[in-house]
């Protein structure tokens, strides 16, 4: 084959940087490799000729190339990685920490290589949205990795401390963050909502600090905790960084466990860990709704099962969706259009079977029961009330929604509601706590969901009972509590 070209011409080209290929040596197009800018003044921006303008050829024959000369050097493609483990390590933009610490969690890591697995798959589906977001607000990337430590990546975590969510929001910072706590919703569960918030706090927090292991120090132990422990060692003229810090043993083990997870992350046959593949595209997209409309039946017509629907919408914890307060859902990419077609052609009468009332003064569940026409135990469970509790006035609770009923729950109510109890009076222990017997309802229990549910340890809660705290309840079983 013969190639044709002006020898003048191709002078020309590669005078003027030819089609701009990257060697092994040439760093231009990586920023990562960028030398420091200098104060040299750079040369004045001249503008491309106009259109009208004729690029000048040199006259004469074409000549031929020989076929056997050597072909020009390839353009270095610059695409993004088909795989998000690859794309957050690009982003890695933390200073390691040089701790003894780091190597044993590493290897507490990489002994259980099932539960890495299992925290891995979980972030499959939130990962590319908060790596996307990171990158938005140019952070570093290890941040991605601060969920496994809060929370294994589960949405529905919740701790001693009352943190709830896969960023593990206290109620008090959760509510100075905007995130809604209310009878029908826990917006520090919420997806796109607590990612926003938790980036929002750490970026808070570097601005304070200027450093991201005192940042995510604040970030476990509070900002407070960890301003005065800085001001202590400048008082008695020590170093100021977060290993010459006392911190709790919690927070002294925070970073060296995201460190070991970064280090795993970056060499996971380092370790013997083989991570999961994740493609680096979109897992959900979100979907406006706008009437009231039950859960069971927006996965039903999203085709997706009901876990993986609650998985995706983890704040709901009543079995509707309240439109006014939550206005849009998160589905697997190609079922929100599935969902949207299934809505428009959903022939039912309605979409929710569920409305609110108000109790207009305090009373017992039973009380209030009658007064909708529901069973007490149906309107415990769907309201989570716990035995031994008076429902105060003013409170909102979630009802069958009657057939004549066209309007859906108001803005102010799907925002604002909440659900206030009292105890009733049971006996005090010499101590002052309260002894209180709980009957197990139909469905069964477990040590750890009434630890929770009463903010208890769940140590204590399987000590009193006799019992492991994996231990589970059946139905009809008494479990007691000191509160």
């Amino acid at each position: 084959m013969k190639l044709f070209s002006y020898a003048a011409l191709a002078g020309l080209f590669l005078a003027l940087g030819g089609c701009a290929s990257i060697g092994p040596g040439d760093t231009s197009a990586n920023p990562a490799q960028e030398t420091p800018p200098t104060a040299a003044v750079s040369p004045a921006y001249s503008p491309p000729p106009s259109p009208s303008h004729q690029p000048e050829y040199p006259a004469g024959a074409l000549t031929p190339i020989d076929s056997q000369e050597p072909a020009p050097r390839p353009v270095a493609a610059m695409t993004a990685p088909t795989d998000l483990w690859e794309r957050i390590r690009r982003g890695f933009a933390m200073s390691d920490l040089e701790s003894e610490l780091v190597p044993g969690r590493e290897q507490w890591y990489a002994a259980r290589p099932a539960e890495l697995e299992n925290m891995a798959e979980r972030s499959r589906k939130y990962l590319f949205h908060i790596v996307e977001e990171l990158e938005l607000r140019g952070l570093p990337t290890e941040l991605a990795l601060l969920p496994f430590i809060e929370s294994a990546y589960n949405p529905q975590a919740y701790s001693h401390a009352r943190a709830a969510g896969m960023w593990q929001f206290i109620p008090s910072t959760g509510k100075l963050y905007q995130l809604k706590q209310n009878a029908f919703r826990d917006d520090r569960r919420d997806v796109l909502a607590s990612t926003q918030a938790a980036l929002d706090y750490l970026e808070r927090l570097y601005g304070m600090f200027g450093d991201w292991h005192l940042a995510l120090a604040s970030y476990n132990w509070g900002e407070g905790s960890v301003g005065r422990a800085i001001a202590k060692n400048q008082r008695s003229g020590k170093g100021t960084s977060y290993l010459d810090l006392k911190m709790p043993m919690e927070t002294r083990y925070y970073i060296p466990k995201l460190q070991a997870m970064k280090n795993i992350v970056a060499r996971p046959d380092a370790f013997g860990v083989k991570l999961p593949v994740i493609e680096n595209h979109p897992y959900f997209d979100s979907v406006t709704i706008t009437r009231d409309i039950d859960v069971a039946l927006a996965a039903k017509l999203a085709e997706v099962p009901l876990e993986d629907f609650k998985a995706l919408n983890p704040s709901m914890h009543r079995p509707v969706i309240l439109a006014a307060g939550t206005p849009q859902i998160l589905l697997p990419w190609d079922n929100a259009a599935i969902f949207q077609r299934n809505l428009d052609a959903y022939a039912g009468t309605r979409l929710s079977s569920w409305t609110v009332w108000i109790a207009p003064t305090t009373m017992k569940p039973d009380e209030a029961a009658r007064r909708v026409k529901m069973s007490e135990a149906d309107l415990r469970y769907v309201n989570r009330i716990p035995p031994r509790m008076l429902i105060r006035a003013g409170s909102t609770l979630l009802v069958p929604r009657p057939a004549s009923q066209v309007r859906d729950v108001t803005e102010r109510i799907a925002d604002n509601g909440q659900l206030h109890l009292a105890r009733e009076q049971t006996a005090r222990t010499a101590s002052g706590t309260r002894r209180t017997v709980l009957k197990v309802g139909r469905r069964g229990d477990t040590v750890a969901n009434i630890a929770q549910r009463y903010r208890l340890p769940v140590s204590a809660v399987a000590r009193w009972n006799k019992v492991s705290e994996k231990a589970s309840f059946k139905p009809g079983d008494k479990v007691v509590v000191f509160m």
